[in-house]
């Protein structure tokens, strides 16, 4: 299940996997009201990239996540802040405790957690006036450009079927946020989205190292992902001076309880 490939290599998701941007945890802090007597659910925190920032504000965490290994650099990460703990469980299975919490949050695995599930779940856990919140990050166009259109070419010769032929990383401006399933809520407000777009840089070895974190790469055979990264290598290194730079562009999806 692809859901739970993460797990295999917890080591490479935490060195790998970009943290998020200040000002989207500064404005997340802020509208959740964010500090000491504060209350957070994290779902499927990973190795903590959210949790840490989240963990800082004096809020007393608790981060739910499925794998074990990658809970178990989570707790590592997470070992200065006495008030933060983290379970080993499928959200939509994991009792919520009698107690609501001011701000449940779910960055970068939304899209894994049962649709049938996940948004009333996460509702219930809150109290009147909480926030629940989303965080997505999509890879949109930037950064070092040509590369981007070249390496199109490594997909469709290693993985064909799974690439569309001439795909292009789509513009900021076109991206759409879908909020419906949000919106349709009950017990939910307004859905307000906020955007946080970046640039990082990459040498070869980072840039395959975040590859190597994708479920879509995990999912592919043993030679054709050895052909598909030794490509994109040789095209970082031959073309591209051994450093490229990738676009993020992170959104903020919020709305308060009802």
């Amino acid at each position: 299940m692809l859901r739970g490939s993460f797990d295999g290599d917890a080591e490479l998701y935490e060195r790998a996997r970009p943290r998020y941007p200040a000002g989207l945890v500064e404005a997340l802090g802020r509208q959740a009201g964010l500090g000491a007597g504060s209350r957070v659910l994290e779902v499927a925190p990973g190795t903590g990239q959210l949790s840490v920032p989240l963990a800082r504000t004096g809020s007393a965490l608790t981060a739910v996540e499925l794998g074990p290994a990658l809970a178990a650099v989570a707790r590592r990460n997470l070992a200065p802040y006495p008030r933060a703990h983290v379970e080993v469980a499928e959200f939509e299975a994991w009792a919520l405790p009698p107690e609501p919490y001011d701000l449940v949050v779910c960055a970068t695995a939304f899209h894994w957690l049962d649709p049938a599930v996940r948004v009333p779940k996460m509702r219930d856990a809150l109290r009147a006036g909480g926030i629940l919140a989303v965080v997505t990050t999509e890879h949109v166009a930037g950064g070092s450009s040509e590369f981007w259109v070249e390496v199109q070419e490594c997909y469709e010769r290693w993985d064909p079927d799974a690439t569309e032929p001439g795909l292009r990383l789509p513009e900021e401006s076109t991206v759409r946020t879908d909020t419906g399933e949000i919106e349709r809520a009950d017990r939910l407000g307004p859905v307000t989205v906020r955007r946080f777009s970046r640039d990082i840089t990459y040498t070869a070895d980072q840039y395959i190292d975040v590859l190597r974190t994708y479920s879509g790469h995990r999912a592919l055979d043993e030679d054709t992902r050895d052909g598909l990264l030794g490509c994109v290598r040789e095209l970082i290194e031959r073309r591209h001076g051994g450093v490229i730079v990738k676009r993020y562009l992170h959104e903020l999806i919020t709305a308060p309880a009802r």
